[in-house]
C-alpha cells in the first residue's frame, strides 16, 4: 500500500444517504450535503474525484457538485468511503512493472453497530475497484480504510479495539492480523495502539479508528493528535499514545518522530466530549484538505500542516458537520493511487 502522499490518479468518495446522515430535518440534510460537496470540490482542484451516488440523491448531488466530479449511481447505506471503499495497493504485473489492487475487506458496519445498515456498504468496495480497473483482492477480515495508515514502506498504525474487536474478528489474534495485513497491504511491521479517541468508543464511532488518531507524514515522521486539556478524558489517552509511538520503530528499523498536531480548544459539544481532531486530514495531488473547527487552533495546525508537508498548499474545510456525524475528511475520502509508468494523463 503506497503512502497517501504519492501520487493520485482519482480520490473516491460516497454521497450521504443514511438517515443519521442526512439527519431528521431539512436544513440538516442541507448540511451533510453542502459539507460532502464542500470536501469533493476542493479535491477536484487538485485531482479527479469520483463520488457513489444513491438514485434518491442524484438531482442533489449534481446541484452541488463541481462539473469536474464524476458521479456513479448505487445504491448505498452510509457515506463513509474510507471504510466501505476499497484499499487501493500496487503489485508486480509479472513482466518488470506494476498493476493497481484494490483489496475489498469484509465489511460489518463497524463492529455489527446497532444503528448500522451495510446491505449496500458490504458490497460498495467493488464499484471503484471494477472502475479502475484494479485487480481484486478479497478478505476475509472485518477491516476498515480508517482503521490502517501507513508509511507507504510496510510501517502501519491499527489499534486493539478494532482489528481484534469480537464483534468484527471474534477470535483473532495480533499474530493473524498482521499476517492478513502482510497479505494484502504488504506489511513488515504493525504498531499497535491501545483504542481510539474517547468520542469514537461512544454511539456512532468505530471504536477507535486510527485515522483520528495518527498519520504518517512521511516515513519516519507521525503526525499525533494532542489533547491538552487534562479536562478532557483523550488527555492522559494522548500521553499514552505519544509514549507508544516515542518508542516505536520503522519496517527499517529506524525510530519515528513525533509531531503534535493540538486539539481544538472547544471540549464539548451536545452530545459530549468531542473528537474534533486536525489529524483525520486528507492528502491530495498538491493540497492538504485539511479540518477546521472555527477554532483559535485551526491556525495553528494549519501551520504543522504546512511544515509537515512542504509545497502543499493547505485547504481547510468546516468539518464540525462531519465529526457531529462520526466521523472526518479523512473518513469520507479514499486515494487511488498512481501506477508508476501508466496513464500519465490520469492526474492534474
Amino acid at each position: 500500500m503506497p503512502a497517501e502522499t504519492t501520487r493520485h490518479d482519482a480520490t473516491w468518495m460516497a454521497w450521504p444517504a443514511g438517515s443519521y446522515t442526512l439527519g431528521e430535518t431539512t436544513a440538516e440534510a442541507d448540511e451533510a450535503r453542502g459539507t460532502w460537496a464542500a470536501v469533493a470540490n476542493a479535491i477536484a482542484g487538485y485531482e479527479p474525484v469520483h463520488m457513489l451516488v444513491p438514485p434518491t440523491e442524484r438531482d442533489a448531488a449534481r446541484r452541488l457538485l463541481s462539473s469536474a466530479v464524476t458521479c456513479h449511481e448505487v445504491p448505498l447505506d452510509d457515506a463513509w468511503y474510507r471504510d466501505i471503499g476499497p484499499t487501493f495497493v500496487l503489485g508486480p504485473d509479472g513482466r518488470g512493472g506494476q498493476l493497481l489492487g484494490a483489496v475489498n475487506w469484509t465489511f460489518n458496519g463497524w463492529g455489527q453497530q446497532s444503528w448500522a445498515a451495510w446491505e449496500h456498504d458490504a458490497v460498495a468496495s467493488v464499484v471503484a475497484t471494477e472502475a479502475s480497473g484494479a485487480v481484486r483482492i478479497d478478505s476475509a477480515m472485518v477491516n476498515e480504510g480508517g482503521g490502517i495508515h501507513t508509511d507507504g514502506a510496510g510501517t502501519f498504525l491499527v489499534t486493539e479495539t478494532v482489528q481484534l474487536d469480537p464483534w468484527r474478528n471474534p477470535g483473532w489474534t495480533r499474530e493473524q492480523v498482521e499476517a492478513e495485513l502482510t497479505r494484502t497491504v504488504g506489511a513488515e511491521r504493525t504498531i499497535w495502539l491501545d483504542r481510539g479517541l474517547t468520542r469514537d468508543h461512544e454511539r456512532y464511532g468505530t471504536r477507535g479508528h486510527v485515522d483520528i488518531v495518527a498519520t504518517f507524514a512521511d516515513r519516519g515522521l507521525l503526525l499525533v493528535h494532542d489533547q491538552r486539556d487534562p479536562a478532557h478524558p483523550d488527555h492522559l489517552l494522548c500521553r499514552d499514545t505519544a509514549q507508544v509511538l516515542a518508542g516505536a520503530e520503522d519496517a527499517d528499523g529506524k525510530p519515528v518522530d513525533v509531531v503534535y498536531l493540538p486539539a481544538p480548544t472547544v471540549l464539548r459539544d451536545d452530545e459530549g466530549w468531542v473528537d474534533f481532531s486536525y489529524v483525520n486530514h486528507y492528502i491530495c495531488n498538491g493540497a492538504v484538505i485539511a479540518c477546521a473547527f472555527d477554532d483559535p487552533t485551526d491556525a495553528e495546525a494549519r501551520a504543522v500542516l504546512a511544515d509537515a508537508y512542504p509545497g502543499r498548499e493547505v485547504v481547510q474545510v468546516d468539518a464540525r458537520p462531519l465529526f457531529a456525524r462520526g466521523g472526518g475528511i479523512h473518513c469520507i475520502t479514499q486515494q487511488q493511487p498512481s501506477v508508476p509508468g501508466a496513464n500519465p494523463e490520469g492526474t492534474r
